[in-house]
């Protein structure tokens, strides 16, 4: 049986769109400072890196730099580590299948 439905009219079933890369043209840091020279560490900060940035010199506010945190720390995958079997040795040493000692 065929479906009545074409792939042309079918809703993404995660309703999440990809974001273009922070720093990207499309996606430019967005970073709030208190002071010109302020604008001018982050500005030149940007330029050796190549991200897009859009400062914005704002002495009444509290500074926000956290999209250039971001890119200069970005986060790295965790790795999870290998799990163990039920039916291999537990790892504690008994000498016991893990199902039969530590996974009760």
């Amino acid at each position: 049986m065929r479906s009545s439905v074409d792939a042309d009219s079918r809703i993404n079933s995660f309703g999440a769109k990809k974001t273009a890369k922070l720093g990207s043209e499309k996606n430019p840091a967005a970073v709030r400072v208190q002071s010109e020279a302020r604008s001018k560490e982050v500005r030149e900060t940007c330029e050796k890196h190549g991200w897009e940035c859009r400062i914005s010199v704002e002495p009444s506010e509290a500074e926000d730099i956290s999209d250039l945190n971001k890119l200069l720390n970005p986060q790295k995958p965790t790795v999870a580590g290998k799990k163990v079997g039920r039916n291999e040795p537990c790892p504690c040493g008994s000498g016991k299948k893990f199902k039969n000692c530590c996974a009760k």
